[in-house]
């Protein structure tokens, strides 16, 4: 991730539009799977300095891996339940989990079945994964180059990756919807300008509120719905018992 970006990103995190509505799907989610089985323990790949460990604390007791250095604080308040490192063979939990998120994670592998087998070796079986990935390989932009993203999917190309690895997908939806149509509009202005990629700042109040607000209502008007189309997907499958 580029180096700027990564100084803003709690920042970005607590108060940008995309995070928080991000976050706020996200909690629904956990919340929905909690009502299903406890969430004992849950695992947070990529989790950066465990910006997301506040709500899902609620659900069950939260463990974090993050690859990268410099997105973690030494003295942060998750530090002593993160490891500084990759999901490989080097990972050795003292227990398997019973949630596991890779959140805009996925995206960024150049193997992501080397890393799905490791997922589904650290669930319990019955235990779920929950995964978001950017939408659509139309849908890039600077944005991707930014983020060293290696590609974007389709909600069908994620959901047969996690099914060849011992999960049953139990929704797999689009979400983000107005965002796509902004997307193509970018992708058209960057085609004809090329402009250099930029880390992405924090919209003034009110814009940042608006775009906010839209982004829930939009949430609850799609609920359980299958939009054909988004600038994200969001994945939840359960490990086979």
């Amino acid at each position: 991730m580029d180096a700027q970006y990564l100084r803003d990103y709690r920042d970005l995190y607590e108060s940008h539009w995309w995070w928080r509505s991000r976050e706020s799907l996200l909690t629904q989610v956990v919340q929905d799977l909690a009502a299903q089985r406890p969430l004992t323990r849950i695992l947070d790949v990529g989790c950066g300095d465990g910006l997301f460990f506040p709500a899902l604390a609620r659900f069950g007791e939260p463990y974090g891996v993050e690859p990268s250095s410099e997105a973690l604080s030494p003295d942060g308040p998750w530090r002593s339940r993160i490891v500084n490192g990759r999901l490989d063979d080097s990972y050795q939990p003292l227990a398997p989990f019973d949630l596991l998120l890779a959140l805009d994670v996925i995206e960024h592998l150049d193997d992501p079945h080397t890393f799905l087998a490791h997922v589904r070796r650290l669930i319990v079986p019955g235990g779920f994964f929950v995964a978001t990935v950017p939408a659509f390989r139309g849908l890039w932009t600077s944005h991707d180059a930014l983020n060293r993203h290696v590609t974007r999917f389709t909600q069908a190309e994620i959901s047969a990756l996690v099914r060849a690895h011992g999960f049953t997908v139990v929704r797999a939806q689009y979400f983000f919807v107005l965002l796509a149509l902004a997307k193509l509009a970018v992708r058209g202005v960057e085609t004809l300008l090329r402009p250099p990629p930029r880390a992405p700042r924090t919209p003034p109040a009110v814009v940042n509120a608006t775009l906010m607000a839209i982004c829930r209502a939009e949430q609850a008007l799609i609920a359980d719905r299958q939009p054909w189309f988004g600038s994200s997907v969001l994945l939840v499958a359960q490990a086979e018992r």
